[in-house]
């Protein structure tokens, strides 16, 4: 079956444009992830940081 698969892959024209294409879209999305991150607020960190010691009522009863 991989190799019915790498043959495909081999004479099909344009494959190299969507690996490409998807190595772009990985970097993007991983760069703008990192710029989000590094520029989130100090305060919201911690209050994300803490929402699984919070003690909610609503779950408990």
């Amino acid at each position: 079956m991989m190799k019915n698969i790498k043959y495909y892959l081999e004479n099909e024209t344009g494959m190299d444009f969507f690996g490409l294409f998807s190595l772009v879209i990985f970097f993007l999305f991983f760069s703008g992830l990192l710029i989000y991150v590094y520029r989130m607020n100090k305060a919201e960190i911690d209050e994300l940081k803490n929402i699984p010691l919070k003690d909610d009522e609503n779950l408990i009863s």
